[in-house]
């Protein structure tokens, strides 16, 4: 069993679906001849042909409008967004259009496209190129929000992304793209959407986390294990739609949550986290809900990420916090 990083295991997902299913499309900004920014399309013109896999112009706006075209007319499209921050001109085609195609024809056409980008910060790189503003999207009803945190679920859960019948968007953590190897086969596996995944077990605390941050969140419950602390890890997967029950489960065994994410504190999806886990879980309780998250301000540069992204130190300083307010 090979093993991948999580840009070769996106890679192997879009290589497997345009062999899989003659209506996939792959386009986007750089995406053909020179692979994507990122080379995550590498090789797949070549393979399967500019009418499959082609560039288009830098115009985002253009890029969304052309996949819910290309959706409501049978195809498969899988259209890149360089970066996060380019992804804004994007909103008018997914909230206007794209979410509200089954709805407007009364089901008469759906709207099967993914609209993937690569998110959040870690890289070193400029403003607009560090965006972690995945709430955004998680409030239109109608779009899917999808963030793996490792190369198997990026591989699993990017063909189900494309499988699906209605518009996902699709997050890759790109501080993760080249950071670790896992194995798995590449068997044309989807992994399944709208649920969370338990990645640590423990009766102490719950720790809530996606994307680039569950790095951080791992290490912490790790480091609180040898403290005699043992959490559970729970990894969203998908935000939009939230698989509370998974997580309001676990709060009932430790009662106590925390969340913790790379975006700005305020609005962030921790905030729905937290607001539905009170609604159906207030009472399992021992302590109040915590965010670790990032700041109030625009993502700063270079070496000043550090500073500005949830760390393990700040996580297990939270979970005792939590632990210390019984």
């Amino acid at each position: 069993m090979a093993e991948h990083t999580l840009l070769e295991a996106v890679n192997l997902a879009l290589r497997r679906a345009l062999g899989d299913d003659d209506r996939v499309l792959v386009f986007g900004e750089d995406v053909g001849v020179g692979g994507g920014v990122f080379r995550a399309t590498q090789g797949l013109m070549q393979a399967f042909g500019p009418k499959r896999v082609f560039d288009t112009p830098l115009a985002e706006t253009l890029i969304a409008g052309m996949a819910i075209g290309l959706a409501a007319q049978g195809f498969r499209p899988v259209a890149e967004i360089q970066f996060m921050g380019f992804i804004y001109s994007t909103l008018d085609q997914l909230i206007n259009h794209a979410s509200r195609l089954r709805t407007r024809t009364r089901g008469r056409l759906t709207c099967p496209m993914v609209l993937r980008a690569p998110y959040g910060g870690g890289v070193h790189a400029p403003e607009h190129h560090s965006e972690s503003t995945e709430a955004l999207f998680a409030h239109v009803p109608g779009l899917r929000v999808v963030i793996p945190s490792s190369p198997k679920m990026a591989y699993g859960l990017l063909l189900s992304a494309i499988r699906d019948p209605d518009p996902v968007v699709f997050l890759e953590p790109k501080r993760l793209y080249r950071a670790a190897k896992e194995a798995f086969e590449d068997d044309g596996e989807g992994a399944p959407l709208d649920r969370c995944l338990v990645r640590r077990e423990g009766n102490d605390c719950t720790l809530v986390s996606w994307g680039a941050s569950m790095k951080e969140t791992l290490a912490a419950a790790a480091q609180l294990a040898e403290k005699g602390v043992e959490s559970d890890v729970i990894d969203v997967c998908t935000l939009k739609p939230l698989d509370v029950t998974t997580i309001v489960e676990s709060v009932a065994r430790s009662g106590r949550l925390v969340i913790v994410h790379e975006a700005a504190r305020t609005a962030g999806f921790g905030a729905e986290i937290a607001a539905r886990v009170a609604d159906v879980g207030l009472y399992h309780l021992r302590a109040p809900i915590m965010r670790v998250t990032g700041y109030d301000t625009v993502m700063p540069l270079s070496r000043l990420e550090r500073h500005y992204m949830p760390n393990a130190a700040r996580i297990q300083a939270a979970v005792e916090r939590s632990l210390a307010s019984d």
